[in-house]
């Protein structure tokens, strides 16, 4: 592992729920500092599994291999304690959390990670940056969180997270998913700005090439029943756009 490594996971197998359903087969991933990650296979490949299980899911059991964060191995830590070392991870359906406004929730989420307290001025200075980033309304946030939030609203506060949150590490799950074209380049404008503005690592699973045209993609893995078949370049989306995942499936 070098240096500049974040995340090293060395064959890692992980099964499901309580019939511990077997999903992720000895997988090996490694993802250097500032570098786009982008995981894409059929559905029921297990690219959600290993998001939640590098964010430490509890309905997601390890079988074996570990997950290394920064030169330290994380695998037993709980999903918080992931969270407070720069881990971060959207959901394809974002929950609903009535009686706590976007706002209330983004500043006690911001003092857990930091571990300071952070006053209202300051703190409203950091959301209403994040919100030009990606021309957000500022009346979303303060309204309860993803509470009557239309798909793409809840994709754009998802984002939103991101940029207020910073951190080191983010996994987004099907973040474009169900968007129109016009939410599609509101999220891809905020995935843009954390790169640039604050050098974010992305690991992106996704099966919108959309969302990807403004970002710079350094690798690319084909997930297949658990197993990652092929890693490439950014030439392997466009060769899965033209062709789909038939032949990794069958070979």
């Amino acid at each position: 592992m070098s240096n500049n490594t974040i995340l090293e996971i060395k064959d890692l197998s992980t099964n499901v729920g309580e019939e511990k359903t077997p999903i992720l087969r000895n997988v090996d991933l490694t993802v250097d500092r500032g570098e786009t990650h982008i995981i894409m296979g059929p559905n029921g490949a297990g690219k959600s599994t290993l998001g939640f299980s590098i964010m430490g899911g509890p309905s997601y059991e390890i079988d074996s291999g570990k997950i290394i964060f920064e030169g330290e191995d994380v695998t037993e830590l709980s999903p918080d304690k992931r969270a407070m070392k720069g881990i971060y991870l959207s959901f394809q359906n974002p929950i609903e959390v009535p009686g706590i406004t976007m706002r209330s929730f983004l500043r006690s989420s911001l003092q857990q990670l930091t571990g300071k307290k952070i006053k209202f001025s300051e703190f409203n200075k950091i959301l209403e940056e994040a919100m030009e980033m990606i021309n957000m309304d500022p009346s979303y946030v303060d309204r309860d969180v993803n509470v009557g939030f239309s798909g793409g609203e809840k994709k754009k506060a998802e984002i939103l997270q991101l940029l207020v949150l910073k951190p080191k590490l983010a996994i987004l799950d099907e973040t474009d998913s169900g968007l129109d074209v016009d939410a599609v380049r509101t999220v891809s404008q905020g995935i843009s700005a954390y790169k640039k503005k604050y050098n974010g690592t992305l690991i992106i699973i996704t099966h919108n090439a959309a969302i990807l045209e403004a970002l710079d993609v350094d690798k690319t893995h084909v997930l297949v029943k658990g197993r990652i078949v092929k890693s490439g370049g950014a030439e392997l989306i466009d060769e899965i756009n033209r062709n789909g995942f038939e032949k990794y499936i069958d070979g």
